[in-house]
């Protein structure tokens, strides 16, 4: 009789080890990292980065995943500090185990990221850092940029400005990565563009600065054509406010990337009249594509979606366009996969150049104003420049690496 029942368990042992007889186990989840900044002023920006990503990633998890498995996010705040982040990658890298790592609106932070993700053989996407060195200078294999950097947008105010009578210019600006990064392009390409321009002075200060009125003193005193702001995500809307409150805006014409962007958390008494430059606005462009982007963040957050959101789409279609290519998430393959892909977006189809990891993205070129129906200022008389217009040359790219 014990052998008996010793016999009816190993069959059953059996028969629950057959795929057909027992459920199969769940695939391990796709894993997905994000370092990015969630407290003080710059989370204006990468909480949407995150959220726009978190909105995809269920409506792909709902469909049944990539290939099968679903996709799993782990977030960490890095507070605006190369430090803390720096950590927080490592933390993800060795004790998550995550297949790809996203993340961060500090362009320092990023360059360390991509270093290390580069020895760590990990996917990295820079979703809101905009050095132009992260897949210039400093571009490897691993890393690639979802979003536009600063050789982009330097090229594009470039060509924005140079045909207005300015000619004598005031740089002023964040003292770290981005904002010396944005000056450089743009004064390289406006020199290309117009060789009488003349930088008059330069103004930078600490991120964070408190107090921007000995700055825009000097400013004034200097006499500028033309004041040229290179401030990044953390301090673009406290600028504003001075702007508007020294009524800056009607003393010299300013220009400012993603101005219009910033300028909504003020509502209506953000400073009119400021040139700017953008990659997206919930109202432009005016494609079905972003009307229901639109229409799906602001039932789920119950706020409309900053360009922040864009990247955060971006990468989230990317990681699972290229998963799908390769065949899974296999590291190289998957990178492979990604280098030269396109994807449908709110703004069209965009590219991820294969060269060097810079995804293709058109900018558009316009002001500040008062329009009716709108709670806030918005960017009107845009000018759309194709991406393809925007992007540093392959030849470019080659002796920028040639010299690090």
């Amino acid at each position: 009789m014990r052998k008996s029942w010793a016999f009816i368990v190993c069959l059953g042992i059996v028969f629950c080890l057959r795929p057909a007889s027992c459920p199969a186990a769940e695939a391990a989840p796709i894993t997905i990292g994000i370092v990015d900044t969630y407290s003080g002023p710059a989370s204006y920006y990468s909480n949407d980065v995150r959220d726009a990503f978190l909105l995809m990633v269920d409506k792909i998890n709902a469909s049944g995943g990539i290939l099968g498995r679903k996709v799993q996010v782990e977030t960490r705040d890095d507070k605006f500090r190369v430090d803390v982040g720096l950590a927080e990658a490592k933390e993800l890298i060795m004790r998550e185990h995550v297949n790809v790592l996203m993340g961060t609106i500090n362009s320092s932070l990023a360059l360390a990221l991509a270093d290390l993700c580069r020895k760590e053989k990990v996917p990295f996407l820079a979703t809101m850092a905009k050095s132009d060195r992260l897949t210039g200078a400093d571009g490897n294999r691993y890393v690639f940029s979802v979003n536009e950097n600063t050789a982009m947008i330097g090229k594009a105010a470039a060509l924005g400005l140079a045909p207005r009578p300015f000619n004598r210019y005031w740089i002023a600006g964040d003292d770290y990565e981005y904002g010396h990064a944005l000056a450089g392009s743009l004064w390289k390409n406006m020199k290309k563009l117009k060789p009488g321009a003349v930088l008059a002075g330069e103004s930078w200060w600490k991120v964070g600065e408190p107090d921007f009125t000995p700055y825009i003193t000097a400013i004034l005193a200097a006499k500028p054509d033309c004041l040229i702001v290179a401030t990044g995500g953390s301090d673009c809307v406290s600028f504003l406010k001075a702007i508007k409150a020294s009524g800056l805006n009607h003393k010299l014409p300013i220009f400012m990337h993603t101005a219009a962007d910033s300028v909504k958390s003020l509502g209506l008494d953000g400073p009119q009249g400021v040139l700017c430059t953008g990659t997206y606005y919930t109202y432009f462009p005016k494609t079905a594509a972003n009307a229901q982007f639109v229409a799906e963040f602001e039932k789920r957050y119950h706020r409309e979606p900053n360009s922040g959101a864009l990247y955060g789409y971006l990468a989230a279609e990317f990681i699972q366009k290229a998963c799908e290519k390769s065949g899974g998430m296999d590291t190289e393959k998957f990178i492979d996969a990604l280098q030269g892909l396109s994807v449908e977006s709110p703004v069209g189809s965009v590219t991820m150049r294969a060269f060097d990891h810079q995804v293709v993205l058109p900018m558009f070129m316009g002001v500040t104003k008062k329009e009716p129906g709108f709670k806030y200022l918005v960017a009107e008389d845009n000018v759309t420049i194709p991406g393809e217009q925007l992007m540093p040359s392959i030849a470019e790219i080659k002796q920028a690496r040639a010299k690090h």
